[in-house]
């Protein structure tokens, strides 16, 4: 990982602006606020635990990524970003879908569509990221062929959001 640059912030807060701004608009439309603002909180709390062990785990995958205190501060912040994309992916979706608890209708359909999103959105991210020299991949990073860019956090955008939209959803239910 090469130094923290001031611009690597531009998106997440931008995101994170959008985030409160559609929470405030989809706490409006929802029948159950407490329902909503539980499923709103696992899905966030679940988003950066498991971004974060992914992050940890895909250190090595990454040019001067030492497994110190330092670096895992990295992973937790990205982390935060992360749990702030998974959240405006589902508020996006819950405009779309015109439900703001539109995973209790979680479709094969919608999976797919969710994950290709992820993917598309990983892969810009990660151009965005190599371009301006945040990061850089080691050799054993697998790629994905033409464009360059790694298998690791175009998966982790493509599995994690559903399984944390789906576990969240039953946590919400049960809790």
């Amino acid at each position: 990982m090469n130094t923290l640059n001031p611009i690597i912030f531009l998106v997440p807060v931008i995101a994170l602006i959008l985030v409160v701004l559609l929470l405030l608009y989809l706490l409006k439309k929802v029948d159950n606020k407490e329902v909503f603002k539980r499923f709103v909180v696992i899905t966030l709390v679940l988003a950066f635990l498991f971004n974060l062990a992914w992050e940890v785990l895909q250190m090595p995958l990454y040019k001067d990524a030492p497994f110190n205190i330092q670096h895992i501060a990295f992973c937790a912040l990205a982390s935060v970003a992360d749990a702030i994309m998974v959240l405006l992916i589902y508020f996006c979706f819950a405009l779309i879908y015109k439900n703001p608890l539109w995973v209790q209708e979680f479709t094969m359909l919608r999976i797919l569509i969710l994950m290709l999103v992820g993917g598309i959105g990983a892969i810009l991210a990660e151009m965005r990221h190599l371009s301006l020299g945040n990061w850089a991949y080691d050799k054993s990073m697998p790629l994905i062929p033409v464009i360059k860019v790694g298998i690791s956090p175009v998966l982790q955008f493509m599995i994690l959001p559903a399984l944390i939209y789906y576990l969240s959803f039953k946590v919400k239910n049960y809790g």
